[in-house]
């Protein structure tokens, strides 16, 4: 007979929970000292992102899965940290374009970019981190879902948005190279796989933006099932097509990122100052 306390609708796997404290805490804590090292704070969301995720809520939920605080804040933790990934990938397209010089070239006006962006993610954050705690509890659960669903449909159409312009600016800037581009194509550093330029930038953008898309996807279905539906009283889904997606999209930040050909984001670039050794 099912425990009628039971918030989750199963027991919180503690092994797949540890695991994924380790892999998050090993991406963030890398991604902590690239941000130090290079000063780029535009990556400061991306690192909250990480510090935030709430899989160790989770291992404390393991046997203990009718406790309401920490069911609501690994809800509440989970669910806010792609719009904090989100934050930063929005100004990192901003500095590419900048840093290329290619603002002519942007479907966006760069000046607005940013905060056109992180506007809608603002939104979203916001609701998910009110529908997050709602969930919480009994009495509000079904408005928490609602809320939620709601936050997950502004991400998306702003996210959807953002690749859209990701993409006019990467097929304008190819069809009309700016001097920059050209120069940090041919003196950009190694060969294949160890190549550093900003079009590794913009495929580190492709790669995060296709993972939160697909996440965002999924819990859009998952809330829109409703509490109690399949997806959502089976553990499996969520590392799936959460956990591993967004520690794919930190992990890909990790090895492509940003502050290797852009540094702190103000113009300082690596390329300049250390003639792309990084």
């Amino acid at each position: 007979m099912a425990d009628e306390r039971n918030i989750y609708g199963y027991n919180p796997s503690l092994p797949a929970a540890v695991i994924f404290i380790i892999l998050f805490g090993s991406s963030t804590a890398y991604h902590g000292y690239q941000l130090a090292k290079a000063r780029c704070w535009y990556f400061i969301p991306f690192l909250i992102g990480g510090i935030l995720l709430g899989y160790i809520c989770r291992a404390a939920s393991h046997d203990n899965y009718y406790g309401v605080t920490l069911y609501a804040l690994q809800t509440t933790f989970i669910l806010i940290a792609p719009p904090l990934y989100a934050a930063s990938v929005y100004m990192i397209l901003g500095r590419t374009i900048t840093y290329l010089h290619a603002e002519k070239l942007s479907l966006v006006r760069v000046g607005w970019m940013t905060k056109f962006f992180v506007t809608g993610d603002v939104i979203s954050f916001l609701m998910q981190c009110t529908g997050g705690g709602l969930m919480s509890t009994g009495d509000n659960h079904d408005l928490g879902s609602n809320i939620t669903i709601g936050g997950l449909i502004v991400q998306l159409l702003f996210f959807g948005f953002f690749v859209v312009v990701t993409g006019v600016f990467h097929f304008r800037i190819s069809r009309n190279p700016t001097s920059k581009s050209r120069a940090d194509r041919e003196l950009s550093s190694g060969q294949g796989f160890k190549q550093r330029n900003w079009f590794t930038i913009i495929v580190g953008l492709y790669l995060v933006s296709f993972l939160i898309l697909v996440r965002s996807i999924f819990r859009l279905v998952e809330y829109i099932q409703g509490y109690g539906g399949y997806i959502m009283t089976h553990e499996v889904f969520m590392y799936i097509f959460d956990a591993v997606l967004m520690w794919a999209a930190m992990a890909v930040e990790n090895v492509y990122h940003p502050a290797e050909i852009l540094g702190n984001g103000k113009g300082d670039s690596v390329g300049d100052e250390e003639t792309m050794q990084l």
